[in-house]
């Protein structure tokens, strides 16, 4: 299983719109190492839901149930989507400001590579993020 962190802008698309809908096809994507991340999650592989520019914070964890295939909403097929389901929302959200702060996090795509929209975590990221997220 592989660990993953994508973000939206909640004004764009919210968790909240994710939960109520109950799947995503996670579509839009224009950046290659982004892309490159999508073709690569599997189906059962565990994503982190992350609100960015206006919240700045992890808020759920999502599963992947299809793998990539050609986006819709694009003009070439080089580019892909993949598809999703909400698992749950954490108990707190997790702030970029907390994260920052973790020294199990310092490595953490989310700080080195900010503005990329999809990521891989490692395993021990992924739980980490999750204990912060459960008060832990």
């Amino acid at each position: 299983m592989n660990y993953w962190l994508v973000k939206s802008e909640p004004e764009a698309y919210s968790w909240s719109r994710f939960v109520s809908e109950g799947k995503a096809v996670w579509d839009g994507v224009r950046n290659y190492q982004a892309r490159n991340n999508l073709r690569a999650m599997k189906e059962g592989d565990l994503v982190l839901f992350y609100h960015s520019v206006s919240d700045k914070e992890v808020v759920g964890i999502a599963r992947i149930v299809k793998e990539h295939y050609p986006d819709p909403t694009a003009d070439s097929d080089k580019w892909v989507v993949v598809e999703m389901v909400p698992e749950g929302s954490l108990k707190r959200p997790v702030s970029l400001e907390k994260v920052k702060k973790d020294e199990r996090l310092e490595n953490i795509a989310l700080v080195k590579q900010a503005r990329l929209s999809v990521m891989p975590l490692k395993r021990e990221e992924f739980d980490a993020l999750v204990q912060l997220g459960e008060g832990q």
